[in-house]
């Protein structure tokens, strides 16, 4: 929890470490699928090597009390509140009645936490921690009385150092480990996180360990949450020290931040199992700053990585897609399942995920996630998730809750950020299931308002038995004009086999600059059973043409961005936080007027038409970062990496980028951390423009 606070005036927030996949032809357009799994394999992310096969726990020493036998799921208030004043008593016992009115309980959720700043910042005479009798007048136990009348279990927050982590500092538990742990007992506490801060340079191994003996000498079951960051490796050497660690640094609501840090915990698989687990920090679902596919994302990855499950925003506010999310108990059981087993990386490229979980009854579950901007087709086999060779496989899709039937192929359409989820098994029955249906496009289309463009989309037949009466409609917003040039409909799709069909999409003359809905919906009716209709969600970008001459890059509208912290500025550096809040571009005392202002990690894409042959910028790290940070700036063109400055200082002066980009249509500028974490890295394309 909010650990290494930058030194950057007014924008001080808590570290992230960033890294920071034969039957009659009857209809025209039918021909043969694509060979499964034809995505290209690459290495797993830098890491212990492992399959999928493998079990993903190790023998390793494990505390002999038996809790978190499976990852402990609840909530947490920081996310959402922080030390705001509405974290009080009554927020608490509220979302304790929530856990009960809308079925999270049921669904596995039990730990009510309490995060920081729920004592006053002094101890009393007797050396005591005293409750703040503002937020919680009735006191601790009074909360914990009423979490226990539900069900229901109390967490409480302390740091393993002087202080805790908030900038008030409130009294931490070193040196008053056994009374600390004493009055927690005594209040009913069923949960203690036990932070980093303020630690004093005492070794993390003998901090923890204390803790964990004054925890033990109490009697009373505790789980036990280290939350050193993973800066000491807690994975090999804390597996009898507590029950779950955190491996990174502090998730915030963005892509950026809950990307990097799965990537940082993933290769971690072998320290996870039963009564230790790896703990990627909590969820953001809900809190505002993603899409709700992000957060599907999110929670089916965290699921995956058999990570705590604990509730990181206000569910006194939550919308009912939150509640949706949340409550998925298809994907809830991947995490609860009692082999307690990391998934592993099958493959990795291009921003295309497969990634795969062995679950105790045989079934293995396969997230195909994808991480690009743009929707992608994933694909494997289910030999190769691990399942032995069958002539058939049960497929359950587990955010649609649906049943089909495979061959072997295990594939879909995923949209950009978005992630599949598929529970698969040797059913005996898998051909009283629908075959599964498979439906995709060849990539969002780009649209110049007023002028025609193709896109083709295809439904596949992944099953062994027919999909009849198959349609396909392509759907876009009031006033464009959609028309199919091949064939829509087939009356039969054998097994192996696809409907291709192609379309023209025109947009009227004067549409804006932006992304536009285009929900493909395919059709069919199984050999046995009602019709089965499958809406892929996906998007058309509309785009504007770059003026001849020069444009900057900040003069252009941008198709797609994403930022470390706070969103791409134009002509200022990046503030972090709101739009507009930057200053004005300074690289090595040289103030630019134009360009674009990032933070590491982050992407731009620019839309060129073919039209441009140059792009020129001068590039490095603002002078607001008081010398720090690191970051390495690289341009991409029609998917090809083009120029590169290679890493720069916050010391650096800023450095001449060139690029040839002769007959892109997309350009896009990409920044990297620099290999060490993202702190400071406010990073400057400045005087970045065109030449078109």
């Amino acid at each position: 929890m909010r650990v290494h606070f930058r030194t950057i005036p007014r924008r001080g927030h808590s570290r992230i470490v960033g890294a920071l996949s034969t039957a009659l032809l009857c209809t025209a357009g039918l021909t043969a699928l694509p060979a499964a799994a034809a995505t290209p394999t690459a290495p797993a992310p830098p890491g212990p090597a492992h399959t999928a096969h493998t079990t993903g726990a190790t023998d390793a020493p494990r505390l002999p009390d038996g809790l978190a036998k499976t990852p402990p799921m609840g909530f947490n208030n920081w996310n959402s509140t922080q030390c705001r004043a509405e974290f009080n008593e009554d927020m608490v016992k509220g979302i304790a009645d929530l856990f009960i009115d809308k079925g999270l309980k049921d669904a596995g959720y039990e730990y009510v936490n309490l995060d920081d700043c729920w004592a006053l910042p002094e101890r009393d005479a007797n050396g005591k921690l005293v409750p703040d009798p503002q937020r919680f007048p009735h006191g601790i136990k009074a909360v914990g009385d009423y979490v226990h009348s539900k069900g229901l279990k109390l967490g409480i927050y302390t740091s393993a150092g002087t202080k805790t982590c908030s900038d008030v500092g409130f009294p931490g538990a070193l040196g008053h480990e056994a009374s600390d742990a004493r009055q927690f007992a005594d209040w009913g506490v069923d949960y203690l996180k036990y932070d980093n801060c303020n630690n004093q340079g005492v070794d993390a191994k003998q901090r923890y360990r204390t803790m964990r003996d004054a925890l033990k000498a109490t009697g009373r079951p505790i789980v036990y949450s280290i939350c050193e960051w993973g800066e000491n490796k807690p994975w090999e050497w804390a597996s009898d020290v507590g029950h779950l660690w955190r491996t990174t640094g502090d998730i915030s609501d963005s892509w950026s931040s809950m990307l990097g840090i799965l990537k940082q915990n993933l290769p971690l698989a072998p320290h996870a199992g039963p009564g230790h687990w790896n703990d990627p920090d909590m969820l953001e679902v809900g809190n505002g700053g993603m899409t709700d596919t992000e957060y599907r994302s999110h929670f089916s990855l965290w699921s995956m990585m058999s990570a705590p499950l604990l509730i990181g925003s206000d569910l006194r506010k939550a919308t009912p897609q939150t509640f949706e999310i949340l409550d998925n108990k298809d994907v809830i059981a991947l995490d609860q399942d009692a082999a307690g087993k990391q998934a592993t990386v099958l493959e990795s490229a291009s921003g295309r995920w497969t990634v795969v979980k062995e679950l105790a009854n045989g079934d293995r579950a396969v997230a195909l996630f994808n991480e690009s901007d743009q929707p992608q087709r994933i694909a494997t086999t289910a030999t190769a998730a691990g399942l032995p060779q069958a002539d058939g496989y049960r497929l359950r899709d587990l955010w649609q809750h649906r049943d089909s039937h495979t061959t072997g192929t295990i594939a879909a359409t995923v949209p950009a950020h978005g992630t599949t989820v598929y529970r698969v098994s040797t059913d005996r029955r898998w051909a009283t299931y629908p075959p599964a249906v498979e439906a995709g496009t060849d990539g969002p289309p780009l649209v110049e308002a007023g002028t025609p463009a193709g896109l083709r989309t295809t439904v596949g037949n992944l099953g062994a038995t027919p999909a009849k009466d198959v349609t396909v409609a392509l759907h876009a917003p009031r006033g464009w004009r959609i028309q199919a040039t091949s064939p829509s409909k087939a009356r039969a799709l054998p097994g192996g086999r696809q409907l291709g069909t192609t379309w023209q999409i025109t947009a009227p003359a004067g549409t804006a600059a932006g992304s536009y809905d285009l929900p493909l919906t395919a059709g069919y009716r199984p050999p046995a059973g009602a019709r089965v209709v499958t809406t892929l969600p996906g998007t058309a970008h509309v785009v504007v043409p770059p003026p001849a001459g020069t444009p900057y890059a900040s003069a252009m509208s941008w198709m797609t961005s994403s930022n470390g912290w706070g969103p791409v500025e134009k002509d200022t550096s990046v503030g972090e936080r709101e739009a507009g809040d930057g200053r004005p571009l300074t690289v090595g005392g040289t103030v630019f007027a134009k360009g674009l202002g990032v933070h590491a990690p982050s992407e731009v894409t620019l839309y060129t038409g073919g039209r441009c042959r140059a792009f020129d910028a001068r590039v490095g790290i603002d002078d607001e970062s008081g010398g720090k940070g690191s970051a390495a700036f690289e341009v991409w063109a029609n998917g090809k990496r083009v120029a590169g400055s290679g890493t720069l200082t916050g010391t650096d002066a800023a450095r001449p980028v060139t690029a040839d980009i002769s007959g892109a249509r997309t350009v896009r500028l990409v920044v990297t951390d620099g290999g060490d974490g993202v702190d400071h890295d406010h990073a400057d394309w400045a005087d970045a423009k065109f030449t078109c």
